[in-house]
């Protein structure tokens, strides 16, 4: 089969087409006719050996595929890469079918942009109605779909955070009250004068001074949510005096962490996201298309941060 793999580790030029093996399925796992594949910053971690989880070489990152497995077809997240290919394998538990209606872009787009947004709302910011929401890196693929959850579950007023006046003015189209330049010298300032008072959520996966003018820009019982570096700059470390003196609350998210859960929570997540696009209360915004062939293109894309929505690659090119 075609797949890109990793023989050292760095940058999108370590990304290399090769002929492999077609991977084969064990106990508990499926094999997957691969039609599309998502690219997440997680990926680009994966490559440069800097994700939370460590990697090991020789390597085919992605971790999530849309396609076909025994004639019925299905969206999944796989188990530490392999998603850079025209045939995956993944964990049966992972793996769920896609209703029809929901197209390829759609199905990558809620699987892990989508299933991260409900998560960060639901379980780290719990998410009250009236409340203010800032969504920072908001033209992005979980950033493109929390705008739009945060408005329907009843969000006071959005907060949308990008670095262009086209960004900026997608955002306002999927519903943001107002839209911030992410290039504000005082962010804090910038989120303030935005909402008129400080604010209540902060969904943040940019990394330094964004996400320490962030902190100071919480309300008391404010929560910042914390689930990337896209920046790849270290933020401050957190003094907990200030922590308890303004009653503000700074959580991580790592979306694996989520099966762990008691319940199926991932699995009610995919549901209501998947119903919710049925329904024409949410979309997926298309980030571009790319071959296979040229996934170094896709990651120089993605870590450009010139990007919007959801990234695929093509293994049919």
């Amino acid at each position: 089969m075609r797949a890109v793999q990793v023989t050292e580790f760095g940058g999108p030029e370590v990304l290399t087409p090769v002929e492999l093996p077609d991977p084969v399925a064990g106990p508990g796992e499926v094999l997957i006719d691969v039609d599309r594949i998502g690219v997440n910053y997680a990926d680009t971690h994966q490559a440069e050996n800097s994700y939370l989880a460590p990697s090991k070489l020789p390597l085919v990152p992605g971790g999530e595929v849309v396609g076909t497995s025994d004639g019925q077809r299905v969206v999944a997240l796989l188990n530490g890469g392999g998603g850079y290919a025209e045939k995956a394998v993944a964990p049966e538990a992972t793996t769920f079918p896609v209703p029809d209606g929901i197209d390829d872009l759609t199905a990558l787009s809620m699987l892990v942009q989508g299933a991260t947004a409900w998560v960060l709302l639901r379980k780290n910011a719990h998410l009250a109605e009236g409340e203010s929401v800032v969504v920072h890196a908001a033209a992005g693929g979980v950033g493109t779909i929390a705008v739009q959850l945060a408005k329907a579950w009843g969000a006071g007023r959005v907060i949308a955070t990008a670095s262009s006046e086209e960004k900026r003015a997608l955002a306002l189209e999927l519903g943001a009250d107002v839209a911030v330049d992410s290039r504000a010298e005082d962010m804090t300032e910038a989120l303030l004068d935005a909402n008129g008072r400080r604010v209540d959520v902060v969904l943040d996966m940019v990394g330094g001074k964004t996400t320490d003018q962030s902190i100071a820009a919480l309300a008391p019982f404010g929560r910042l949510a914390f689930y990337g570096m896209a920046g790849r700059e270290q933020p401050k470390p957190v003094d907990l005096r200030n922590v308890l003196g303004h009653s503000t609350t700074i959580s991580g998210m790592w979306l694996p962490h989520v099966f762990r859960l008691p319940g199926n929570v991932f699995g009610t997540a995919l549901t209501e996201l998947f119903g919710l696009v049925l329904e024409g209360k949410l979309k997926a915004i298309p980030g571009g298309e790319f071959a296979l062939s040229d996934a170094r293109g896709a990651h120089e894309a993605l870590r450009s941060r010139k990007t919007v929505g959801k990234l695929l690659l093509d293994p049919g090119k």
